[in-house]
């Protein structure tokens, strides 16, 4: 059994509300998909300490910096087992954990599904959600129903599925005495998270929707009033693309916008 000093980077065992985590996104070898993806984990360590460093300062809340990494990755074709999914491997995992620990960073893992369960695939990272400083996000453009296509069909979930997941996942954290855990919801249509009045907040975890989506600024700020919600125990992210958004939104932008910004997510 996991001791109950069990500590997030950085010491303590609260993410949200006391902090803002500022993070990066990718996976290892695809440039397209993000810059955590580029380079060795330790490089993008770097960037990413120089990325957090702006949104620190008096009067602030502190940064906790995080590594978001795809697994499984969504796949143009059916794959050995027809899901449209491809998990990386433990050893590939790990080099992603030890350098985000080396860097006093979480390392959250994004599942993109295909045609895959969002919960069997969670239960396939146990191992990994078993580690104090590991996280979880659902990546619902990627989940597709039967006869779906990623890249053809835009994806959703249900708020069924999402409380099923969140059950698990606050189940694991009391269980193994764990810290708080993220569960991050990327969405970017109205319809992409399902019933979400129906969503259900969990001990030991902290839930995020975040406001996915390209484009110039007064659009990305439009999709995130629209999106943004303020009920009492859920969190909001932004995202922000280095190569597609227009105008790329500074830091003291996004520190702007209302309700304030918990996670910041850099593709």
């Amino acid at each position: 059994m996991r001791p109950t000093t069990a500590q997030l980077p950085g010491g303590g065992r609260s993410i949200l509300p006391e902090h803002r985590v500022v993070a990066l996104y990718g996976h290892p070898g695809v440039d397209e998909l993000g810059i955590l993806g580029i380079g060795s984990p330790q490089r993008a360590a770097g960037r990413l300490d120089d990325i957090a460093g702006d949104y620190g300062g008096p009067g602030l809340r502190p940064i906790m910096p995080a590594f978001e990494l795809i697994t499984p990755l969504v796949l143009a074709s059916p794959g050995e087992d027809g899901m449209y999914r491809k998990r990386l491997d433990d050893a590939v995992i790990a080099r992603y954990h030890e350098a985000a620990r080396e860097a006093d960073a979480l390392l959250i893992l994004d599942i993109q599904p295909g045609r895959a369960d969002f919960m069997d695939e969670a239960r396939a990272l146990e191992r990994w959600l078993k580690e104090p400083d590991v996280s979880l996000a659902l990546d619902p453009e990627w989940h597709m129903g039967p006869g779906e296509v990623p890249g053809k069909s835009i994806g959703s979930v249900d708020a069924a599925t999402v409380n099923e997941v969140s059950q698990y996942l606050s189940d694991l954290v009391r269980r193994e005495h764990l810290p708080q855990k993220l569960l991050l919801l990327h969405r970017f249509t109205d319809d992409m998270i399902e019933g979400e009045d129906q969503l259900r907040t969990r001990p030991g975890l902290a839930i995020v929707e975040n406001v996915d989506g390209f484009g110039t600024p007064p659009a990305k700020i439009s999709k995130y009033d629209r999106f943004t919600d303020q009920r009492d125990g859920l969190f909001q992210g932004f995202k922000l693309f280095f190569e597609e958004d227009t105008d790329l939104m500074s830091p003291n932008d996004v520190l702007g916008l209302r309700p304030r910004v918990d996670v910041v997510i850099y593709e």
